[in-house]
């Protein structure tokens, strides 16, 4: 079930736009731009419809969020047990392509992250094939389906799970 309306924060580039939950998810982002079918569209259903979380392992962290003083950097705050750690999120403009940045900054101890990416092309009628691509360095994945295609570069533990055929995404 998806969030109400109300607790989601906006990033955008002035052409399009993610809505990130309370929750550190990103449930509805329409590539490459406003009036483009979506690539995450958990809002309008669930999980399974494309998302990408980002947040502690620990179930009781807690967050604040607000922007950035006159930006639209959106900047959520967790605070564990064992840590407090600041996720920043926005997406650049440019005339070229689209971006979306998460950036984990830590500010003392030690919080530990989980993430979930699903990207559902075409209103989540479409599964991507993904597969990785770039260097020990610089890795990334690459997922297609049809025509669409998204880069996502991060961490060296960035890695596709994969699934058999006929498995329940």
């Amino acid at each position: 079930m998806p969030a109400p309306i109300e607790d989601y924060a906006l990033l955008s580039d002035c052409r399009t736009a993610a809505l990130v939950s309370r929750d550190g998810s990103i449930d509805w982002l329409c590539l490459p731009r406003f009036d483009a079918p979506s690539i995450f569209g958990a809002l309008l259903g669930d999980p399974t419809h494309g998302c990408w979380t980002l947040r502690p392992t620990d179930p009781t962290a807690t967050m604040q969020r607000q922007y950035m003083p006159d930006t639209f950097i959106l900047v959520t705050r967790w605070e564990s047990a064992d840590g407090v750690a600041e996720v920043q999120e926005f997406m650049p403009m440019s005339d070229k392509r689209t971006d979306v940045v998460r950036r984990i900054v830590g500010l003392e101890g030690t919080v530990h992250f989980t993430t979930e990416l699903r990207m559902r092309f075409d209103y989540a009628r479409a599964v991507p094939w993904v597969r990785q691509t770039g260097t020990s360095h610089a890795p990334a994945l690459r997922a297609t389906a049809g025509p669409d295609a998204v880069v996502v570069r991060g961490s060296r533990s960035l890695q596709p799970i994969m699934r058999t055929p006929g498995a329940s995404w």
